[in-house]
């Protein structure tokens, strides 16, 4: 099953991770200035979030890599007349 964990104390509190996510997984703690982890349940593992912390505080394990074809150029152009 999929987790994802923030680091409370690396968490700046800029609220990326509550932009970037399409699917509104994080809360903002206006008491504590921090991102939480409210609907993991909606989480699809795209790692936006992880990817777009300045700080690191997001991580995620136990979920599925998937090869990130979409940004492969050779491929995109074979796939162009199909999108």
């Amino acid at each position: 099953m999929l987790e994802m964990t923030i680091k409370e104390k690396a968490c700046r509190g800029c609220r990326l991770c509550l932009d970037v996510c399409p699917t509104e997984c994080f809360t903002f703690n206006e008491e504590s200035q921090k991102a939480v982890v409210s609907l993991l349940e909606n989480c699809i593992a795209c790692l936006s979030c992880d990817y777009i912390c300045p700080s690191g505080a997001i991580t995620h394990s136990n979920h599925h890599v998937v090869a990130n074809f979409y940004r492969n150029i050779h491929f995109s152009q074979r796939m162009e007349k199909f999108l």
